[in-house]
């Protein structure tokens, strides 16, 4: 027996069915809709295993489960919606590093160079002991949002 039973109302049938119809939304979203469907227990519609919908719809049985326990527990928006991440991410450059490199860049380019590169930037800030291992992309993108040109 399945713990999570999904009994979806007719009006929350008819918004699956449309959503799916218009395929106007998500791919992500509009696979939900159709496990939604799925997995619901009306008694006119003949049921379905979670693993004949994994196979119809070419997805893991796991997620026909997840679909279920999300529709059942935080309802029907959640179930369609997937979980925002809760990955925290720390910056490489805080703003005394990002002062530090916007002045590096303006500074006239080492000898033998035309200008700074991404790569001699961010060797020049490990260097001068400013940051730690830093990547020419971090670079790139804080140059970017401060609107710095390197020329």
């Amino acid at each position: 027996m399945k713990k999570y039973i999904v009994r979806l109302t007719p009006e929350e049938q008819t918004q699956l069915s449309q959503m799916i119809r218009s395929g106007k939304t998500a791919a992500r979203t509009l696979l939900h809709a159709r496990i939604l469907l799925k997995v619901d227990t009306d008694p006119t519609v003949p049921a379905w295993s979670d693993e004949a919908i994994s196979e119809a719809l070419e997805v893991h049985t796991t997620t026909v489960a997840r679909v279920r326990q999300r529709f059942v527990e935080e309802g029907l928006k959640a179930a369609l919606r997937p979980r925002p991440t809760k990955r925290q991410y720390t910056r490489k450059l805080d703003g005394a590093a990002e002062a530090h490199l916007l002045a590096l860049a303006c500074s006239p380019a080492p000898a033998g160079r035309a200008r700074w590169s991404l790569r001699l930037l961010a060797d020049r800030l490990v260097e001068l002991d400013h940051v730690g291992p830093v990547s020419y992309e971090t670079i790139r993108r804080t140059l970017k949002k401060t609107n710095c040109s390197r020329t």
